[in-house]
């Protein structure tokens, strides 16, 4: 037992001398980093990440007077006074329906996709050189219907039955934009059919633009048209 203790008394005191010795040396410091180059970025990681291009921007919601984002009479042409689906800017769903081959699938298919309201205009130039322009505008909910419109348009281009009978060429500054001039159309005792279309969407907006003439159409005069929507919106 006295040994024990002794035992322990010995442990404490060495201890004791030990904190005593530590006391009186000077502070050693202590050895570096296994990475000295370790570093924190100058920013928080958690940053928002810089918004989309309008371009790209399916969320974007148009609000106001649409009929002013529709871009200028270009110069040199008239209003085509012989086109009444068009009225004080507007044109009604069933008759923008209308353009296509099956109207009533697409006038469901608009109504089922939320469609607000569509924006039009229409010029003449010459004899027979015409444009309607559309920016068609769903409502901003889920899904993204002016995207998923243009899409479905831009799908039956390609065909040369339903379409331009190619894959168009790309709108610039347009995500997936693109504009097509269709082969011409000639049948006996009527005069040549020149066509050209383009299709894209910005936001909650989808435009369509025809131009059709009797004579030859270039892919700059559609290509114009749409850069210059495009911009305006």
């Amino acid at each position: 037992m006295i040994v024990a203790i002794a035992a322990v008394l010995g442990i404490a005191g060495g201890t004791a001398v030990g904190y005593g010795v530590q006391a009186e040396r000077a502070p050693t410091p202590l050895s570096a980093l296994a990475q000295p180059d370790l570093a924190y970025p100058a920013k928080a990681a958690d940053r928002l990440p810089d918004p989309l291009p309008a371009a790209q921007d399916r969320r974007v919601r148009t609000d106001g007077d649409l009929r002013k984002l529709v871009i200028p009479r270009p110069a040199g042409w008239s209003e085509n006074k012989d086109a009444s689906f068009v009225q004080d800017g507007w044109t009604e769903v069933e008759d923008y329906a209308l353009d296509f081959e099956g109207e009533d699938f697409m006038f469901g298919r608009l109504l089922e996709s939320d469609v607000r309201r569509i924006a039009s205009a229409t010029w003449k130039k010459g004899e027979y050189r015409t444009v309607y322009l559309s920016l068609v505008q769903f409502a901003s909910g889920t899904g993204t219907p002016a995207a998923e419109h243009a899409e479905a348009q831009r799908m039956y281009m390609p065909d040369e039955k339903r379409g331009a009978g190619n894959s168009g060429d790309a709108i610039k500054g347009s995500l997936n934009g693109r504009y097509y001039v269709y082969e011409v159309d000639r049948k006996p005792g009527y005069l040549p059919l020149y066509r050209a279309r383009a299709v894209f969407d910005r936001g909650d907006v989808m435009v369509d633009i025809h131009l059709s003439d009797t004579r030859s159409i270039s892919k700059k005069d559609i290509r114009t048209l749409a850069e210059r929507q495009l911009e305006r919106l």
